[in-house]
């Protein structure tokens, strides 16, 4: 992007991603952003020279954390929250590793970031249970309802959050305070295609969220439904 043009800095939290959909992930996104600030959270493989190699030619801010914060969610979107910020941004768009856009979105995020008033977007983010199907029931509906993950930074907002050690979100708890509008472009969540992805996850949930304190315990157990009703994606 040329330098009359918003900054669009990918914002991601990584952590042993190389074998999985990193590299994916970063060849679609380093079409339209600016620069990236990564956080590798304790990565015991070859994560943080994958996100050098596939971002090549883009400046890149990588923090490497010695151990994952992960089980206090709260500190480690705080980290990633401040050493984006940091870098001064105009915009920041927060994925995870195994996210990425529909192919509409190249096309479309300059115009996006480029309109007056506008300080964030929400989109609709479909879990998908296989490589080429989302799954749609009871409790796996986050397609049915709009997140944010591209915001304006805007420096004189006063940015709070949920503090909450699982799922205290990506951006701070009060950004829907500023202009915010939904868009149609669709984000592709890969993170459960995968069985034993799936299998890991729930013990993780398990081991942080026993009680279902910071979630539901009942979507917890329906991680491992072996029918689940799945759907087609459509371009």
């Amino acid at each position: 992007m040329s330098s009359d043009k918003p900054r669009l800095t990918l914002s991601m939290v990584v952590r042993n991603e190389q074998g999985r959909y990193l590299r994916h992930a970063l060849e679609r996104h380093r079409h339209y952003i600016s620069d990236a600030v990564i956080i590798d959270d304790g990565s015991t493989d070859g994560t943080p020279g994958l996100c050098l190699e596939m971002l090549q030619g883009i400046e890149v801010k990588l923090i490497r954390n010695q151990a994952s914060r992960f089980s206090n969610e709260i500190e480690l979107r705080r980290q990633q929250w401040e050493e984006t910020v940091a870098v001064k941004p105009d915009w920041i768009l927060n994925l995870d590793a195994d996210e990425w856009f529909e192919d509409a979105f190249d096309g479309q995020v300059e115009s996006l970031i480029s309109r007056d008033g506008v300080y964030l977007y929400s989109f609709r983010l479909y879990d998908f249970w296989t490589m080429s199907a989302y799954r749609d029931d009871a409790y796996w509906q986050a397609h049915h309802y709009y997140r944010p993950f591209l915001l304006r930074y805007e420096p004189g907002y006063q940015y709070t959050w949920r503090e909450t050690s699982q799922h205290c979100g990506r951006f701070p708890d009060n950004i829907y305070g500023l202009h915010n509008e939904i868009s149609g472009l669709r984000l592709k969540h890969l993170g459960w295609a995968r069985a034993e992805d799936r299998v890991s996850k729930h013990r993780r949930y398990m081991e942080l969220d026993p009680g279902g304190i910071n979630g539901s315990l009942a979507q917890y157990h329906s991680i491992l439904d072996p029918e689940p009703r799945l759907l087609e994606w459509e371009d």
